[in-house]
């Protein structure tokens, strides 16, 4: 999955495991992806939406790609992985 290779810098991971993703849509030639942003004064918030806007694009050529930037609901640390608990040193 394309989302897998764009990584929060801050906290080296990626969005998908960070439960940034909120939600995948496809219908016909158009992939809509809802994301968000750990925090909404996020240092990255603009490189991060753009990388991830060019690693859909990349790898879906002939999609029209929509990314929505959403904050409802906001983003909290339930939304990490247990992959992502692991590398953070967290457990559930």
């Amino acid at each position: 999955m394309a989302l897998r290779d764009v990584w929060d810098p801050e906290l080296a991971l990626d969005v998908f495991s960070l439960g940034l993703i909120y939600d995948i849509r496809v219908t016909d030639d158009v992939v809509e992806v809802d994301m968000t942003l750990t925090t909404p004064g996020c240092p990255v918030s603009e490189s991060l939406s753009g990388e991830a806007d060019a690693a859909l694009r990349e790898a879906l050529p002939d999609f029209e790609i929509v990314l929505n930037v959403i904050w409802d609901p906001p983003w909290t640390p339930e939304r990490l992985s247990e992959e992502a608990l692991e590398t953070l040193g967290y457990r559930r």
